[in-house]
């Protein structure tokens, strides 16, 4: 078993096997959330733990991974599959959580839950990244966050409530101090600069999501 700190939970929502995804959880442990043990054979891994109601979980899922060890929880509970699995991340020492599957799928609201999820856990001490491989989303609060992506590619800030003294640097539509009120789409559908430094984001206080989507170019 790998000894890093860095977790990766795999998710039943929609994944892209790609190189980005691939550099992203190298090295990392993994826990496989109910349907989400589907993304195992596609990454070549193998979880260290199954945890779920195993609602979306098929028979012949079950048959290929006798072995791995399971935690199962009714389905009457107070939390989805995917924070449960964070919770036994957090329990065996994880200082970094990488939700794969997290962002796309038949449930926006578990989509939606996963990135307010995401900023709670932030706030608690624990980094964290949402991926589809070909999407990412990664927590906003209160001082610098520091992206990188590849020159030109689209990324978005949604606020979960007011942000005060906003200030995006290396990108296409910087800003410095804006005050965004909750709501305001003004900053969706932005672009990283054309330099090899990455995007930084400074916030004074308030909370939100980036969306980042490091193969699209169609904003150049």
């Amino acid at each position: 078993m790998s000894n890093s700190d860095t977790f990766t939970i795999l998710l039943s929502g929609h994944l892209d096997i790609s190189g980005r995804l691939k550099k992203a959880v190298a090295g990392s442990r993994f826990i496989a959330a109910d349907g989400g043990m589907r993304h195992a054979e596609g990454l070549g891994i193998i979880p260290e733990l199954w945890v779920g109601d195993f609602d979306s979980t098929d028979e012949g899922l079950l048959k290929r991974w006798p072995d791995i060890e399971q935690k199962s929880f009714p389905p009457e509970k107070n939390e989805t599959d995917g924070a449960l699995a964070a919770g036994e991340a957090i329990i065996r020492g994880a200082g970094k959580i990488i939700m794969a599957g997290a962002l796309a799928g038949e449930r926006t609201d578990h989509g939606l839950m996963n990135m307010l999820f995401a900023v709670n856990m932030a706030e608690n001490g624990c980094e964290m990244m949402l991926t589809t491989g070909v999407e990412e989303a990664y927590p906003l609060l209160a001082g610098e966050t520091v992206i990188d992506i590849p020159p030109g590619a689209l990324f978005s800030i949604l606020g979960f409530s007011d942000l005060h003294g906003l200030s995006i640097e290396n990108a296409g539509y910087p800003l410095d101090g804006f005050e965004a009120p909750f709501g305001l789409p003004r900053t969706v559908s932005n672009i990283a600069g054309h330099t090899d430094e990455p995007v930084r984001i400074t916030l004074k206080s308030g909370r939100g999501i980036i969306i980042v989507r490091p193969y699209d170019f169609s904003g150049v």
